[in-house]
């Protein structure tokens, strides 16, 4: 399975929830970042960590991927 076909396929709950968590620290950060005002220098360093954790965890929960085995276990116990 190569990276385009892994993006494709369906995310697990958990990791949606986990993807969008990122996302709004990624946000932050970069709004931060992007005030145009002066800010002290721990502020301008906390927000580079929150861009660059919520990058990490945006592109690692994108990356997992359902295996399709409890699927199909539910769809077997369906049918009987």
């Amino acid at each position: 399975m190569n990276i385009i076909e892994r993006y494709q396929k369906p995310t697990p709950k958990f990791f949606k929830k986990l993807r969008n968590i990122g996302i709004a620290l990624a946000t932050a950060g970069g709004a931060i970042l992007a005030a145009p005002v002066v800010m002290p220098a721990i502020l301008i360093s906390v927000a580079t960590y929150l861009t660059v954790a919520g990058s990490v965890a945006v592109a690692v929960s994108q990356a997992v991927t359902q295996d399709g085995t409890a699927e199909s276990k539910k769809k077997s116990t369906e049918s009987d």
